[in-house]
């Protein structure tokens, strides 16, 4: 369903009204993003949003710390997701790797591909990626472990059956939250977690299309490292334009497996609060040519960097006890330079709020663009070829509290918010879900871009995935599909 910019409700987080003027451009190129419909079944029609895969679990498609889940090649998207579990499951089920193919002028889709056994692990679904010589790759099964890592045999194709791909080189002995990205000279990097949640983060990178893969001398960060048992983070990534740096945030929390309620005690709240919130916010650039790490003004941090270093130099939001469970997405503005969307608590750990996050003159500004309903909505953030900011966001009446563990890690309404003064103010401009009453009541999440092998994102393409059952795996994945830019 679409609504109007004009007609949407407006929350007591938002910044003042816009200008005339402001609100004009806003509408101007709102109209480039709009259509007479946005549909969840059918063909034919310039703007859909169309269904695919069926009995996906938790997390059937992964949230920022995870990508990409959607390649655009030679005008086919290939599209990998975790599904095929019996609706009669509840709880845990196992879901098996799979990718599927859409064309993007018939609108259909293919015959989905089961990639490898069926897992009750939700970090185990497909990244994909193409190579320079168009041949696709995915990256599947890892948590603490190399997972699995598959070529296929022809370009621009994922055949029909396992036997038209071929087992490829191993990356690293362990990899959690892989994410892939294209990067200077025609390289492919894979950025991670190196084992469980206290241990670091760092990088590979192959310049010959995924058959070996080197990485830096020292790991990018290790928050845990000299005395600070336990301390851990959250990463989102992104490189620079020209490929020879990567933009890294991340949020830094206390894993202590003792749940010992003194290190766990929040101040803000008054109250032990459980890991599921993660605090702070900060930034470092990774220079990719020689491995140095920088802050924001361009100080060389010692890496691994650890929390104290993370702290008193990379730290670019202390948000006093407000925490996340995602950490943001990320967008460069007009010069380049990284742009966060992030998810808060505020005065209670059932308020949450969505910031816009960016630097100006040198400071590091936020402005709260709407409510939220938890912590775990993970959105998606980006800046259109008129230099229109667009936030997909994930909202809800009342905070998400529920047992179930398909609700686990949040969901709710989609929704796009825009902004045509650099973020400084946003209004909403539709709701994003899939019509008809067979989708009435469901919850949406990890909202994410179609990208080109490049990285480069897809207008008008965007997928998410839904589900109506909390502990249910009935989830169902959706692409939408926009002609009319």
């Amino acid at each position: 369903m679409i609504r109007s910019m004009m007609s949407g409700r407006t929350s007591s987080s938002q910044l003042p009204e816009l200008s005339r003027r402001d609100l004009m451009r806003c509408a101007v190129a709102a109209t480039a993003f709009s259509a007479p419909s946005l549909r969840g079944v059918g063909r034919g029609r310039d703007s859909e949003i169309l269904p695919f895969g069926n009995g996906g679990g938790i997390k059937m498609l992964y949230d920022v710390r995870q990508r990409p889940q959607a390649v655009c090649l030679r005008d086919r998207v290939f599209i990998g997701f975790k599904a095929g579990a019996s609706p009669s499951q509840s709880g845990k089920a196992k879901t098996s790797p799979m990718l599927i193919s859409y064309d993007r002028s018939s609108r259909r889709f293919s015959e989905p591909l089961t990639l490898g056994r069926a897992t009750g692990d939700h970090h185990h679904g497909p990244v994909i990626w193409a190579d320079q010589e168009e041949h696709l790759h995915v990256l599947f099964g890892c948590h603490k472990t190399p997972g699995t890592h598959l070529v296929a045999k022809r370009p621009a194709d994922m055949g029909r059956e396992i036997s038209d791909w071929t087992r490829a080189s191993e990356i690293a002995p362990k990899l959690s939250y892989p994410t892939v990205f294209r990067i200077h000279g025609g390289r492919e990097l894979v950025y991670y977690r190196t084992d469980g949640h206290a241990s670091s983060w760092t990088y590979r990178i192959s310049d010959d299309n995924g058959r070996t893969w080197t990485g830096p001398g020292n790991d990018v960060t290790d928050l845990d490292s000299r005395g600070k048992t336990e301390w851990s983070s959250y990463q989102s990534k992104l490189p620079s334009k020209d490929g020879r740096h990567l933009h890294v945030v991340f949020t830094d929390y206390d894993d202590v497996k003792s749940n010992d309620p003194k290190r766990l005690f929040n101040a803000r709240y008054k109250q032990p609060v459980s890991n599921a919130w993660k605090y702070n916010l900060s930034y470092i650039k990774v220079d990719l040519e020689t491995d140095a790490v920088h802050t924001a003004d361009g100080d060389v941090l010692n890496t691994p960097v650890d929390l104290d270093q993370a702290k008193e130099k990379a730290r670019i939001w202390d948000t006093e006890g407000r925490g996340a469970g995602v950490p943001p997405a990320i967008a460069l503005d007009e010069r380049g330079q990284p742009t966060f969307l992030h998810v808060l608590s505020e005065d209670d750990l059932k308020t949450h709020s969505y910031y816009y996050v960016r630097r100006d003159n040198g400071r590091w500004r936020q402005t709260a663009i709407c409510g939220s309903n938890h912590q775990w909505n993970s959105g998606h953030l980006a800046r259109d070829r008129d230099g229109v900011l667009h936030a997909y966001v994930i909202v809800g009446d009342g905070y998400l509290d529920s047992s179930g563990l398909m609700d686990k890690h949040g969901g709710g309404r989609l929704e796009e918010w825009v902004s045509a003064d650099s973020g400084k103010s946003w209004r909403k401009y539709r709701d994003l879900m899939p019509d008809g009453q067979q989708y009435a009541g469901w919850r949406f999440n990890n909202v994410q871009p179609v990208t080109r092998p490049d990285g480069t994102a897809v207008e008008g393409m965007l997928l998410f995935y839904g589900w109506n059952v909390a502990d249910h795996p009935e989830a169902r994945a959706f692409l939408v599909h926009e002609d009319n830019l």
